[in-house]
């Protein structure tokens, strides 16, 4: 998939297809030079994306295609080594994670979630 320039805003999916502590919705972004996964989840009401990369070993989080919570629904879960992180903000919350995950910047309007092209991907800010 070609990646847009600059700041623009890419469709992603519709607003219903995430459901809180549900199923993920997985992109691919350019990071640092390299196509890498990313995911979106809705949490609370809101919706987030990130880097599917754990911070511990640079290994995807899901266990199963796109399931990146953990049963309960309240922490995203790296299924290799079980670091945890909050959904809403990415932190680290628990396991042999090392910082937070990087975030993917969202908007969500008119029943669509859009994601920022990869020049908007920061780092935690903890």
């Amino acid at each position: 998939m070609p990646q847009p320039e600059g700041d623009a805003l890419i469709p992603l999916c519709r607003s219903a297809e995430l459901v809180d502590g549900g199923l993920a919705v997985g992109f691919d972004v350019v990071y640092a030079g390299q196509t890498c996964r990313a995911f979106a989840i809705r949490y609370q009401g809101q919706a987030h994306a990130y880097l599917n990369r754990c911070t511990h070993v640079a290994m995807e989080l899901d266990w199963q295609p796109d399931r990146i919570f953990d049963d309960t629904g309240h922490w995203l879960l790296c299924a290799s080594h079980g670091a945890h992180y909050a959904p809403a903000t990415g932190e680290c919350k628990g396991g042999p994670c090392r910082g937070g995950l990087i975030r993917i910047g969202l908007s969500e309007h008119s029943g669509v979630v859009h994601w920022q092209s990869q020049y908007r991907l920061k780092p935690p800010a903890f």
